[in-house]
């Protein structure tokens, strides 16, 4: 069995790699008082989405790339290694969820858009940002066109860049995917005061906004793009853990104290020593995970769970000892230090913190031990 990476996605990686260092531009947020705003959140889209990057897993017959997971975390790895400021993760939690929910004729209607540059999101969380399958605050009524929505969504990833937004919603006790226009009549989207400036998080409010519903509908989707998305966030945060580890390692060697380099003290070495196993093991638990969900594996689901939570938790670790050894520096606005700690305590509870999916892990085992 083989375990390294083929040369095509060596060189994917690569090429993603050089056009996030081009492109990407953090200097606007090392200030006081900066925001999502300042960081060309839409400038970068557009040219992210001439690449087709938001529908590289969508299969070729919807007009995707039909690429596989592992392709995805190749370039997932790289915006997250430089915090580039895009909606990429709503678009793959959006498209995710038209595959999942949607008929044929909605998904051929729909996903060949986002090789166009179409921007979605996936509202699913509540105010109290529970994704609990029945837990929401947003009902669905029929109407002569179809539905209306009424109600609000919270910890809308990328809401206010979107051009269609998912929205999962109550009826007839259950729950449905509908989706609406961003600019329909009846919406107000409000970019929250998010931890993490290099992304844009959301509430929406809905007022008898028209709708359509996905056909599909059903409750498996909702774990089916948990799955994937925990997949994004366990890659963007396995490449922040090398990032603080090289970082740290380069400030190590250049910092002079007591007449020597600082990374000549065991106490930053055994720091930098652990930072590097992390970084090693979150790398492989993500790349065991898109190659689970790639070929349908029915430990998909417990390897993304693994991949998230670990992933997740070494990170919010990793960033907070880049901090350490850099020292009162790490601490200034003008340095990037700030940001990767941000995305890393944010990555560890947007989607559940990592305690919640360690007890799916125990479910899923328990399960299969039934």
């Amino acid at each position: 069995m083989n375990f390294a990476l083929s040369e095509d996605h060596e060189f994917l990686r690569d090429s993603a790699s050089k056009f996030v260092d081009e492109q990407v531009d953090l200097s606007p947020l090392l200030r006081p008082g900066a925001d999502v705003t300042d960081a060309g959140y839409d400038q970068l889209w557009s040219r992210i989405s001439e690449l087709g990057w938001s529908a590289i897993t969508v299969p070729e017959v919807y007009g995707g790339l039909g690429m596989s997971y592992i392709d995805l975390v190749m370039i997932v790895g790289e915006t997250g290694r430089t915090l580039a400021p895009c909606p990429l993760f709503g678009t793959l939690a959006g498209a995710w969820s038209i595959e999942a929910a949607g008929s044929e004729a909605q998904k051929m209607a729909l996903l060949p858009k986002l090789a166009e540059g179409m921007t979605l999101a996936l509202a699913v969380a509540d105010e109290s940002g529970s994704y609990d399958n029945m837990a929401t605050d947003v009902h669905a009524t029929p109407s002569a066109d179809g539905y209306v929505l009424s109600g609000t969504k919270s910890f809308v990833v990328d809401a206010a860049s979107a051009d269609k937004i998912i929205v999962s919603a109550l009826i007839d006790d259950r729950k449905d995917y509908f989706i609406v226009d961003a600019n329909a009549a009846g919406i107000a989207i409000e970019i929250l005061q998010w931890r993490d400036i290099t992304r844009q998080v959301c509430r929406v409010e809905l007022d008898n906004v028209s709708a359509e519903r996905l056909e599909a509908s059903s409750e498996n989707v909702w774990p089916w793009v948990r799955d994937r998305l925990y997949l994004v966030l366990a890659a963007e945060s396995a490449a922040g853990i090398r990032t603080a580890l090289n970082d740290a390692v380069a400030y190590a060697k250049e910092r002079i104290a007591f007449g020597k380099p600082i990374g000549a003290f065991q106490a930053i070495k055994h720091q930098l020593a652990n930072l590097a196993g992390a970084a090693e093991g979150a790398n492989a638990m993500v790349q065991y995970a898109a190659w689970s969900l790639s070929e349908n594996d029915e430990r998909g689901p417990l390897a993304a769970a693994m991949a998230q939570s670990y992933a997740s938790e070494q990170y919010r670790e990793a960033t907070h000892r880049n901090i350490q050894v850099f020292g009162a520096i790490g601490f200034t606005w003008e340095m990037k230090n700030h940001l990767y700690y941000k995305r890393a305590r944010c990555n560890a509870e947007l989607l559940g913190a990592p305690a919640s999916q360690r007890e799916q892990v125990v479910r899923f085992l328990e399960e299969q031990a039934a």
